[in-house]
Order: C-alpha cells, then structure tokens, then sequence
C-alpha cells in the first residue's frame, strides 16, 4: 500500500515516519507550506508534492494529517479528482469517518486512525509510537487490513464505531488533558497553604508517579487507596470544610466516581453514609 499524507505538522511527520521506519512505502507530502512539506519529505525519505493531485494518483491511500476543522474543506477539493477505490482517513480523535461525506458515491473507503498518544515533538515522538494504542473506525473493506497493519508493529488495536468516537475522545481528554487541571487545582492549594510553586510542584510529583504507575500496574480498583476508599466519613468531612467552592465541587463529582471503586473492592462495606455526604 503506498500512503500520501496531506498536511505535515507533528502528526504527519511523526507518523509517516514511523510507517517508513516499518518498511510502508510512504509516498510523500503535500501541504500548503512548501517548507513543511519539504522539511517532511526529507525527514522521512519521501517526496515534496507541490500538488494535491498528483499525491493522490501516486497513493492507494491519502493521509490528511491536517487540524480537525479544515479536513471537511480538504475533502471537499479531494472530491473534484478522480478519486475511485482510493482509501482516506484522518488522525482526528473526535471526529468519525463520516466526515468524508457521500464517499461511497465515490467509489472511494473513508477511515479515522487515532493513535492515543500525545505527539508533541515532530521529530522525536515516532520513536515513543510503538507503545500507543491506536483506534480505527471506517469502512469494512479495508478495516481488518488497517488492524493488521499496526498489530504488525506491535501496537494494540481496538476497531470503534463512528457513533462512539466522540465520547471516546472525550475518556482520552479526561484522562490526560483534564487531568493537568486537576494538577494545577492541587498545586495551587499548597500555595495556599504556604508552599512555593516549586516544592507545590515537587511535593505532589511522587504522589503522582507512584499512582500512574500503581494504576497501570494493577488497575482503578486495586490501585485505590486513601479517605473515601476507607469509608473515612470524619476526613471528608473536614476536606469539604477547608476548600472553597470550585474546589469542592471537583472534589464531590472525583469522590462520587471513587466511592463506585470502593464500592467494586469492598463488596462487604456500606457507603451509603458517605454517598450522602458526597450529594
């Protein structure tokens, strides 16, 4: 299969680079900035297209590695080419295939691949690639040809429904971006507390390392530890008492979901006291 990607910011270059490390014939780049495309092509050992037709006669399948807003706008000059039993997919996590719209009168098979990877650097997370999840979601011809692909590389796959993929998105965005805000809240209050910003920031690293890695190694319910997994009624009530009120709202709405964890690992315990408190 010979791959073209239009676009080549860090998503495309990265992952056109992890494809070519892996031996898929990565055709090349288009972009509407020459140097991005150039800086892409020789990246990766490919080629600069200084048009979008001519990437697309030399591919079997087109890449559009281009922001989430403009992928309707590029499907929308793709179909003015002869673009019959051509495949396309995109990298948004948000969006489903279903962006390609009335592809099937096309004759062409429309795909999204979303690797659950956070690539930040365009010349260095490829190395990091092979440890991503990836989903994919599209049409069935090419579908368990996509799967096998990246299963080939070693990286776990899970095929989705287009109907799923936005409250997909919205567990990966919890889990990771949402997450750095929960951070900074806490950091915040040992500010409060009389804490410089750099030891807020140290004193909570190993909190946070220990329970990533505790979670990753044994899962929510076995990693669980702390007040609200003891049933600590006299504790959560003192934490609702000294924080303000954003605070404590994030505070109530995390303890909900954590009295349902404990609730899994303590079977023979009764929450229902602190559930109230929680309300």
């Amino acid at each position: 299969m010979n791959i073209g990607f239009i676009g080549a910011g860090k998503v495309g270059v990265s992952l056109g680079k992890y494809l070519t490390e892996r031996g898929v014939h990565v055709t090349g780049y288009y972009s509407k900035n020459p140097k991005s495309a150039q800086e892409a092509a020789n990246f990766t050992n490919t080629r600069r297209y200084e048009k979008i037709r001519y990437l697309v006669e030399d591919s079997d399948a087109v890449f559009l590695s281009v922001p989430d807003g403009v992928i309707a706008k590029v499907w929308e000059q793709l179909k003015m080419l002869p673009i019959e039993n051509k495949i396309f997919s995109h990298f948004s996590g948000s969006l489903s295939s279903n962006i390609f719209s009335d592809i099937s009168r096309y004759h062409a098979y429309g795909y999204s691949i979303h690797p659950l990877f956070a690539i930040n650097d365009k010349y260095n997370s490829y190395k990091e690639l092979s440890h991503a999840f990836f989903t994919i979601e599209g049409h069935e011809a090419y579908l368990n040809d996509f799967l096998r692909l990246f299963q080939s590389f070693g990286n776990p796959v899970e095929v989705i429904s287009a109907e799923n993929k936005i409250r997909y998105h919205a567990s990966a965005a919890m889990a990771s971006n949402l997450y750095v805000g929960l951070v900074s809240m806490c950091e915040q209050m040992l500010i409060d507390c009389g804490f410089t910003a750099v030891n807020a920031h140290r004193a909570l690293a190993p909190l946070i390392h220990g329970n990533a890695e505790n979670i990753i190694a044994y899962g929510p319910k076995d990693a669980l530890t702390g007040p609200v997994e003891r049933n600590d009624l006299s504790t959560v009530l003192d934490h609702l008492g000294a924080l303000r009120a954003e605070e404590k709202e994030v505070y109530q709405v995390l303890s909900r979901q954590v009295v349902k964890v404990a609730c899994q690992k303590h079977k023979d315990r009764d929450y229902k006291v602190l559930e109230d408190i929680l309300k």
